[in-house]
């Protein structure tokens, strides 16, 4: 009999997830676009699955943000939202560490957690991971992805993906009527559009050198192992295993898999050393701050800009950005996720407008060196260069940031390419439309 099923609260919104076995390690299993803890229970594939990984580990699941079991909330969630609901339901279990174990699109949050939360990740293992959602052999096409949007759930649709991805699946018919099932009971055809959407707007590939823990890269058949391959170069040290098989979906099809997890867990270590983290970096600046100073005189000045400090720091309070230094009329923050970091930068700027003040800002999102819980490091330099290239009002992100953002509701310009000072190369930065 599958384990009770209990919610975690990130917020207002419940997340579902299931604790089963009680091995020394905890494993926590990212699903692919969408699941359901009561129906993949009731496949012999994936109870086998389940059941066999824990024998080894206390397995955590979990139904991803408006999938399955789980609430949706009031906007679709983008990569670090979810990203904090799986931090929310492994608070919940008690477990302050565990082994992340990915797959398919999974792969996205598990490798973006395992990079900012290196503390708290034992060890990453990732099955099938295009780092680029746009890659050509995974992303449906906007004439596709309308499709799936009319047609998702329908067994003729469900049909035509298992042609592509799962064959296997495809000769059986009780097979073929399990996986539409798990297609409707997994997610609406609206949340399967925008998962798919985000997804093809998604690019991981700049901040997978930011991963520090022990990697585990698991790749099976022709299709997408090029992708996956390279995601595994751009991990350091990350150990590439190809599995047999033909089959691009259906992590349950090959046994060999949780053979590879265990002998990969079992060589690692009491932990490791956390000396650089994936960090979002926010400067700030004050524009034609000395006219105005001048124009003020000191006294009135030193109360103005007494105030937007004020109103930053209450900002940065709300959107959980932790002030690192402060310069004048500047401010260096910190955050763990790039949208937070966006939407604390305009609410700052819309908030110190009032008093007659023009900001402009920068966010970068990169690998830091964490030296007395303070960061440092290229990652740092360029938020600040790319906060000099903004105007007056205007908040400015590096294509690294645009890229993680992807479903988040917010917009951009193209602002063009810039050389920054001091940074290698030319870096394209992207103005912030609506936030």
């Amino acid at each position: 009999m599958e384990p009770d099923i209990r919610y975690a609260r990130n917020g207002d919104v419940a997340i579902a997830y299931q604790v089963v076995g009680s091995g020394d390690r905890d494993l926590v299993l990212v699903p692919d676009f969408m699941s359901n803890l009561v129906y993949h229970w009731e496949s012999t594939y994936w109870r086998e699955f389940y059941e066999r990984l824990a024998r080894s580990f206390r397995l955590i699941l979990f139904d991803k943000r408006g999938t399955g079991l789980s609430d949706r909330g009031s906007h679709f969630p983008v990569l670090e939202t979810r990203m904090e609901d799986m931090r929310a339901v492994l608070d919940a279990v008690g477990s302050d560490h565990a082994v992340v174990f990915g797959s398919y699109e999974g792969n996205l949050m598990a490798a973006l957690y395992a990079a900012t939360y290196p503390e708290r990740t034992d060890a990453l293992v990732l099955f099938q991971f295009p780092p680029q959602g746009g890659v050509e052999s995974h992303t449906l096409t906007q004439e596709e992805l309308a499709r799936l949007r009319l047609s998702w759930g329908t067994q003729q649709f469900s049909d035509e993906m298992l042609a592509t991805i799962c064959p296997t699946l495809l000769r059986s018919e009780a097979d073929r009527l399990w996986f539409a099932n798990s297609l409707r009971v997994g997610a609406t055809p609206e949340v399967a559009y925008e998962l798919n959407k985000a997804y093809s707007e998604s690019d991981l590939r700049e901040v997978l050198a930011a991963i520090r823990v022990p990697t585990l890269v698991l790749a099976r058949g022709q299709q997408g192992a090029e992708d996956t391959r390279t995601a595994a170069g751009l991990i350091p040290y990350a150990r590439l295993v190809d599995i047999a098989g033909s089959d691009w979906w259906g992590i349950f099809l090959s046994a060999e898999i949780v053979d590879e997890v265990e002998a990969f867990v079992a060589t690692l270590g009491a932990g490791h050393e956390l000396d650089s983290v994936l960090a979002t970096i926010l400067f700030t600046d004050l524009v034609g701050s000395t006219a105005k100073a001048a124009e003020l005189g000191d006294r009135r000045w030193r109360e103005l800009l007494a105030e937007h400090h004020a109103r930053t720091r209450r900002e940065l309070l709300r959107y959980r950005g932790v002030e690192l230094d402060t310069a004048g009329d500047g401010f260096f923050a910190r955050f763990d996720g790039p949208a937070r970091a966006i939407r604390c930068a305009c609410a700052i700027r819309d908030s110190v407008a009032e008093l007659g003040l023009e900001l402009r800002a920068g966010v970068h999102t990169g690998e830091c060196e964490v030296i007395d819980d303070k960061v440092t490091g290229i990652a740092v330099s360029i938020g600040a260069r790319v906060a000099a290239q903004a105007g007056r009002g205007e908040v400015l992100v590096s294509q690294t940031v645009k890229d993680l953002v992807a479903g988040s509701g917010l917009s951009f310009v193209d602002h063009g390419s810039a050389e920054l000072k001091g940074v290698p190369g030319e870096w394209r930065l992207y103005a912030v439309l609506d936030a």
